[in-house]
């Protein structure tokens, strides 16, 4: 079965979530790697492992992303990594699947679908073949144990219990 090594030169893992319940704040994790076995004929012989180094995040606002490193949210001290092994992957649609496996985040782990969509595949320059793809979850970081916040005066609290979730990965195919 043809592993794909990532090229995390042009792959990201992000994230986003409500600010003050009407903006958004986005970020991502800079320090990932991530191993992926990937069957054409046979999906559901697929796997994907990935683990993040969860003080790598990074929203652009260093006192925040502090905050973020903080026992507050992820704790990175105590739990250094964020980490994903899927459990099985399903053709939902051509070039469509649903992955689902267990994600562990500040020492809690829970069962996750992503929603995966091959965006293409092809020969770069130097005659690797390449497969790129996306995947999009949504989890509740209070299922985590992601619980700090803050009420506003206005109503409403300071940070969103949703986390939108996007990865960009475009792999190598191993000869």
């Amino acid at each position: 079965m043809p592993q794909l090594t990532v090229d995390t030169a042009h792959s990201d893992v992000g994230f986003s979530v409500r600010h003050m319940v009407f903006a958004k704040v986005r970020g991502h994790f800079t320090k990932w790697t991530a191993q992926v076995t990937y069957d054409e004929s046979d999906v559901s012989k697929s796997s994907v492992e990935a683990t993040i180094d969860a003080g790598s995040i990074d929203t652009r606002e260093p006192q925040r992303d502090a905050h973020l490193k903080s026992a507050d949210f992820l704790d990175t001290i105590k739990y250094p990594t964020i980490t994903f092994k899927s459990r099985r992957i399903e053709r939902t649609a051509d070039k469509h699947y649903r992955l689902i496996g267990d994600l562990t985040i500040h020492g809690v782990t829970k069962e996750t679908p992503v929603d995966v969509e091959q965006l293409g595949q092809g020969k770069d320059p130097w005659g690797n073949e390449r497969i790129l793809f996306s995947a999009k979850t949504v989890l509740n970081r209070t299922d985590f144990g992601l619980k700090w916040n803050q009420a506003l005066e206005t109503g409403g609290v300071l940070v969103g219990e949703k986390i939108e979730v996007e990865v960009d990965v475009e792999t190598v195919k191993s000869k």
